[in-house]
């Protein structure tokens, strides 16, 4: 008999074997190789949960977890509204991978840290998990950031709305159950939230979905009758809604199924066919009578409900920089093993820059983002307050708009083996930009810093001080702080037609400071002259000439 396969390996036809190519970045602890993460985690105050970090890590790493993100991405969430017999069912089927990802997921908690006013290093550990989470899967980040923005709201409120109470047992739980049941049968539940309507889409007070009080229940005396045009993670066990009520536009608790079973008043009436976030379904929905309790005060329905929105918007920077560096990884990982022109391709002078740039803005994106976490856990402070109000937009807007142009170069290091589906970067070249629209676009996190600024003379104090912590670092530096003390020193004189110079200069002179106290010298001097000073260019891989490359690229694996 013949043996074909000892023909076929003799065979003269043999074309090449497989080389020049790098090995999978696979298995690999995502916290023990990132020592910016590390070093802020204890630095801020979470060092005591440096151990369940790196376990954390070491499973969103695994092979295996990987593959689950491809596979939850390649099979998107399909409706059901109706059962086989006609009955209005509103169901979403998941293909096993996203349950698998969001066991992992609320299982270390990162859907149930809130801000403690007493600090405590919670906020800041579950900051940590959740921005190395973004380097695995950004779907699954969706509920899980909604339901952790929600709490504080949850948590401030209860004592004026008795039916919280069964719910925060449920919301802080590390068990994920994403059985539609009554709250008291379920073992673990998630919260989301429904803003935007089809006519006004950031301008909330266009809405015109209505809650009247008619005592539906005692528990959910309002009924809502009206729709929502963006609604994500519908399957969530509730969500915080605005509509309007006789006092105006209010916030309202929306359970998906009520105590005795029945599944309220919400009818799914398409998902979304998003250009990323494949694995997460988004909807639109109507109401159609749904019962629900007023959170908060009538006519308060913003103010109540934006706490939630800046939660998630620190979340959108959180996720960016996990996505950056997830990339930058893949990039230098490709560009050490890949050899063209008898050379690595990370020993080449061109390539070699570009890298040491796109550390330099991943580095810049961890520090601010796990430096911003501090803020929020420590803003029961006046000092912080202000801090949180000021920088939460302008860091959003602005690494969210650099995640975007970071994801098309890291994809360019790999070639066309970073554009073809299997590098896993097209994933997060197509989840950048939501990070920019969610929780509010790049114009009206500008108009937010600009609001900021204008509206308490205390803010400006306050960012001026946390940027004067590095004065007399470096040079460049301290010609950015002076240009934008003189820029905000009259609120009255800010232009709305300059906001995104004002959110840019407020972010990278930020970025600037914490790279220059706490990352090393090569990293620090590098972004404030690449950034701020006369050779500076936003174009990545323009770093100036004394810039010292190596030493940057040495921060990537260590």
């Amino acid at each position: 008999m013949t043996d074909h396969a000892d023909i076929l390996s003799a065979s003269p036809f043999r074309t090449h074997d497989v080389a020049n190519q790098p090995p999978p970045l696979e298995d690999v602890n995502l916290y023990a190789i990132d020592a910016c993460l590390r070093e802020a985690v204890v630095r801020e105050g979470a060092a005591a949960a440096s151990g369940a970090l790196e376990d954390f890590a070491g499973k969103l790493g695994a092979r295996e977890t990987l593959r689950l993100a491809v596979e939850a991405n390649a099979n998107a969430p399909i409706l059901r509204t109706h059962d086989r017999y006609g009955n209005r069912i509103d169901e979403i089927d998941f293909h096993p991978a996203w349950h698998a990802l969001m066991t992992l997921a609320v299982g270390h908690g990162t859907h149930a840290s809130f801000c403690d006013p007493a600090g405590g290093g919670g906020q800041l550990a579950r900051a940590a998990a959740f921005l190395m989470l973004g380097e695995v899967e950004n779907g699954v980040q969706c509920p899980t950031s909604m339901t952790h923005a929600a709490l504080p709201v949850i948590v401030k409120h209860r004592g004026s709305v008795p039916e919280l109470e069964a719910w925060l047992p449920k919301l802080t739980s590390h068990r994920y159950d994403p059985r539609a049941l009554p709250v008291a049968e379920k073992t673990g539940a998630l919260l989301g939230m429904g803003m935007t309507e089809k006519q006004g889409g950031s301008d909330l007070r266009s809405n015109t979905t209505a809650a009247e009080r008619v005592g539906g229940t005692d528990l959910y005396p309002y009924r809502i009758v009206g729709h929502k045009w963006f609604f994500s993670a519908p399957t969530n066990d509730a969500h915080l809604v605005l509509a309007k009520s006789d006092g105006g536009l209010s916030c309202f608790f929306v359970p998906r199924v009520l105590p005795d079973g029945t599944r309220n008043a919400i009818r799914l009436q398409r998902l979304k066919d998003k250009l990323g976030n494949r694995s997460n379904a988004s909807s639109e929905v109507e109401f159609h009578g749904a019962l629900a309790c007023l959170i908060g005060e009538e006519g308060r329905g913003i103010p109540t409900i934006i706490e939630m929105a800046t939660n998630t918007r620190h979340d959108c920077v959180l996720g960016t920089a996990g996505m950056m560096r997830r990339m930058l990884v893949e990039a230098v990982n490709h560009a050490r093993h890949r050899t063209a022109f008898r050379r690595t391709l990370i020993e080449q002078p061109l390539m070699k820059n570009l890298l040491a740039d796109l550390t330099l803005e991943s580095e810049a994106a961890t520090l601010a983002a796990m430096r911003l976490a501090k803020i929020f856990e420590s803003s029961a402070d006046e000092r912080s307050a202000h801090l949180k109000r000021v920088l939460t937009p302008a860091l959003k807007y602005w690494v969210c708009k650099r995640g975007i142009v970071f994801a098309g170069e890291a994809i360019e290091v790999l070639g066309g083996n970073g554009y073809v589906e299997e590098s896993n970067l097209p994933r997060f070249f197509r989840e950048m930009p939501l990070n920019s629209i969610w929780e509010g676009s790049g114009n009206v996190m500008c108009l937010d810093v600009i609001r900021a600024l204008s509206g308490n003379g205390a803010t400006a104090q306050a960012l001026i001080e946390e940027l004067e912590t590095a004065q007399g670092s470096h040079r460049d530096l301290d010609a950015a702080i002076a240009r934008l003390k003189a820029v905000i020193a009259d609120p009255a004189k800010l232009d709305e037609r300059q906001g995104r110079q004002l959110a840019e200069s407020i972010a990278v002179t930020w970025c600037a400071s914490l790279l220059v106290r706490y990352s090393p010298p090569a990293l620090g001097n590098a972004y404030c002259a690449g950034r701020l000073g006369a050779e500076r260019s936003l174009q990545p891989g323009a770093l100036p000439k004394d810039a010292a490359p190596d030493a940057i690229l040495r921060r990537v694996f260590s």
